[in-house]
């Protein structure tokens, strides 16, 4: 009797004692949301999300290369891998900067060209992105145990938790909406897409850095817009798109249906959002691999995309990156007569004739003088 007495009373500690020290709320993974939200799990399956981060398995299998000499059993984790560029940690959780035989760099592959860049060459560089780049994240302790990664977390990429946090009561009240969070402010997309201070746009090498939309987007005309007035945000970029330009600008859409660019295919975004950020790769001196989101495009004369140092952005685009982009063979003074009637501009006036060639010109007169000699040589002929 005692004996169940105190089995009793043990059961009845553990228990108690479980609840109460346990977390009030647990990630459960995007796995588990699959579950009631099969739509927009597949949605953000498409998009880059789940990939910013994997287990070297997962980016095996999706045919990644390997920086030269490596084989997979030296890869921990790949960071990236699905648009841009991919990068790799050792098995100690470090980013892998040399190649296997000691040269440095040649780390980076960049997935557009098919080409080896580098990234921190040389460097001792520990991954320290958990923040952005996974579900659940702590920044104590190391991940497997590995010294190179700062923090832990409780799944790999950016998941659904990310952004409506711990799931485990929402699950455990059968979908109960109160226990989830629902934040449609573009502030939440800033904790990632967002780089130093909020009130600057960092940038290097004639271009904006990469993951600086929140920052872009607060210097913009558009500063008090949602992203998700524009984005859905499950799915990928391409394909998140919801309203277009046109559903604010009809007056300037209006306008532009029948112009000599719409005709060519120019879109608002070709010019508005140009792709004056850089990820991965430079296309030309102008064009960058990520469209910008800050719209205002500076026409005037002495207008600058940067600051004197070259270190920030300063709001706004310049023709440079929203025409020349394209017009290649041409410069800033070319796009200037253009720019500011362009969204009805018909044709492209031809230039002027040139001027008629002078009727008595050098060449006329050497033959003028030349005559005389000419004349007497036929009549010595004759």
């Amino acid at each position: 009797m005692k004996t169940t007495k105190y089995l009793l009373l043990l059961v009845f500690f553990v228990l108690f004692t479980s609840v109460a020290v346990a977390s009030p709320e647990e990630y459960v993974g995007a796995e588990k949301c699959k579950m009631c939200h099969k739509d927009i799990y597949e949605d953000w399956k498409e998009s880059g999300h789940p990939y910013i981060l994997r287990v070297a398995k997962d980016a095996r299998e999706a045919g990644l290369p390997l920086p030269e000499g490596y084989t997979w059993d030296d890869i921990s984790h790949v960071v990236g891998g699905y648009k841009w560029k991919s990068r790799y940690l050792d098995k100690n959780g470090y980013f892998i900067t040399r190649t296997k035989d000691g040269k440095n760099g040649s780390n980076q592959y960049n997935l557009e060209t098919k080409a080896w860049t580098d990234y921190h060459p040389g460097e001792i560089k520990k991954y320290d992105c958990g923040k952005c780049h996974t579900t659940g994240y702590s920044s104590e302790g190391h991940m497997h145990g590995m010294e190179g990664i700062v923090g832990t977390w409780a799944y790999h990429g950016v998941q659904c938790e990310v952004c409506h946090g711990p799931g485990s009561e929402h699950v455990a009240g059968a979908g109960d909406k109160t226990k989830i969070i629902i934040d449609t402010s573009s502030a939440l997309c800033g904790k990632c897409h967002i780089r130093g201070d909020k009130n600057t746009i960092p940038a290097s090498s004639n271009f904006i850095r990469h993951h600086e939309q929140y920052n872009e987007l607060l210097a913009s005309p558009k500063k008090d817009f949602e992203c998700v007035a524009c984005h859905d945000p499950h799915k990928k970029s391409e394909l998140s798109i919801k309203a277009d330009c046109a559903s604010c600008h009809a007056e300037e859409n209006k306008e532009f249906n029948g112009s000599l660019m719409q005709k060519a295919g120019v879109t608002c975004t070709d010019c508005h959002m140009a792709e004056a950020t850089k990820s991965a790769i430079a296309r030309s001196a102008f064009e960058g691999d990520v469209k910008t989101h800050l719209f205002a495009i500076n026409i005037s004369e002495d207008a600058e995309m940067f600051t004197e140092d070259k270190n920030f952005a300063l709001g706004y685009l310049t023709v440079e990156y929203a025409c020349l982009k394209c017009h290649t063979d041409q410069g800033k003074s070319w796009s200037l007569q253009f720019a500011e009637g362009i969204h009805t501009l018909k044709e492209v006036p031809k230039p002027p004739a040139p001027p008629p060639k002078a009727a008595c010109g050098p060449t006329l007169l050497l033959i003028l003088a030349s005559l005389p000699a000419l004349l007497i040589g036929l009549k010595r002929r004759k």
